[in-house]
């Protein structure tokens, strides 16, 4: 990877340090693949970090990354780039425990996600141009993956934790990457947002030694599961308010953990998030679309129709029956979450005459009306 800033970074780089009262319009992170640019900002359009590229939890991908099989990582980086991530976080969270029998080490993340990290940076950079979240607990895998990574990545993560401090902070100064300053220390997770307050500004404060200014680091405060903690999202609004105005940084969370444990949780975070980005949060890592309907559910039900003495036409296609029974899709559409935060940027001004709005809701015409206008006569309707 390049290590000298590119254009735009060095662009806003150079700025002259702005006023407490122009953080609010000043503040942007700049994220970039070969050719194109994410920029997280306080007046720039709600940036979506797509998260599916996780092993992490997600056995069945584990034991394909384990074979040297990345078919799934290219499908979800095609899928989060259609529904309309800006930028794809890419984790190494994998163990190789089939493997262990041939050496131990592969059980430890510290062994494979160095080997593992460039791979999947390479798999993704092959399938879409799309700026590259690296993401890891694993200082080796970082490097690693700045070395395999083409632009400028963000970096996931910097805690205030000391020893992570010191061994995080060199590479985004040697890489000039932003990294994602995430409000824990060497006590754990406060509960209480002052104390996470203070951690982030523990960890700007660090950064600022180091050279690396408050707009290359997009704070994590924390989010809390609103089921657990009935406060929780009171709290983060409040806590992202600070550090906007108080420490000029951008922001963004985890945002499915709002709604952890809670039924409908599409519904809690389509109402999270636009109010979120109302208190000044500028980016989320989330999950952009809606999976495809499992052909096992599909089989499900038309078992269940056939029993119930309902005949199917024989020339009725999956996807033509998922969408009359409301079943959702064949294949991975944009999930509701997109829907608000496109409508939240309609609604605050950052998407000029509604364009992503209209298009983002545009129908697509049935097969045969390919250039018809609303009367159904080619041309449009009569003058």
């Amino acid at each position: 990877m390049q290590t000298g800033p590119s254009r735009m970074a060095d662009l806003l780089r150079n700025q002259p340090i702005p006023s407490k009262e122009r953080l609010n319009t000043m503040t942007r992170t700049v994220v970039e693949s070969k050719t194109k640019t994410a920029i997280i900002g306080f007046d720039e359009p709600f940036c979506v970090i797509g998260e599916r590229i996780n092993p992490t939890g997600r056995k069945i991908l584990a034991e394909e990354l384990e074979r040297g099989d990345f078919s799934r990582v290219e499908a979800d980086a095609i899928a989060q780039a259609a529904a309309g991530a800006n930028i794809l976080d890419v984790n190494s969270g994998a163990v190789f425990s089939n493997k262990m029998a041939e050496d131990p080490r592969y059980a430890d993340n510290n062994f494979v996600e160095p080997m593992l990290m460039p791979e999947l940076i390479r798999v993704v950079q092959n399938a879409v141009d799309i700026p590259i979240c690296i993401d890891s607990s694993v200082p080796g895998a970082l490097e690693a993956g700045l070395e395999a990574c083409e632009g400028r990545p963000l970096l996931n993560s910097v805690t205030g934790e000391e020893e992570r401090l010191e061994l995080v902070l060199p590479l985004v100064k040697k890489y000039n990457v932003p990294v994602v300053a995430i409000s824990n220390d060497d006590t754990g997770i406060s509960e209480d947002p002052d104390v996470r307050f203070e951690v982030a500004k523990k960890i700007v404060e660090r950064a600022a030694d180091f050279g690396i200014p408050a707009h290359d680091i997009v704070v994590d405060p924390l989010v809390m599961p609103i089921g657990a903690m009935a406060t929780a999202g009171h709290q983060v609004f409040t806590l992202v308010r600070r550090l906007r105005e108080e420490l000029g940084v951008n922001t963004t969370c985890g945002a499915s953990n709002i709604s952890f444990g809670l039924p409908n949780r599409h519904g809690i975070n389509n109402a999270f998030l636009p109010m979120a980005m109302g208190a000044g949060m500028t980016s989320a890592i989330m999950n952009p679309i809606t999976l495809a309907v499992n052909p096992t559910k599909i089989a499900e039900k038309k078992a269940e129709l056939v029993a119930a003495g309902i005949i199917l036409p024989d020339e009725i296609d999956d996807e033509t029956f998922v969408t009359l029974l409301g079943m959702g899709s064949t294949k991975p559409t944009p999930g509701k979450e997109m829907e608000a935060i496109r409508a939240a940027n309609f609604l605050f001004d950052r998407d000029p005459h509604g364009t992503e709005w209209i298009k983002f809701n545009k129908v697509a015409p049935k097969a045969g009306q390919e250039g018809r206008g609303r009367a159904g006569r080619k041309g449009g309707r009569r003058r």
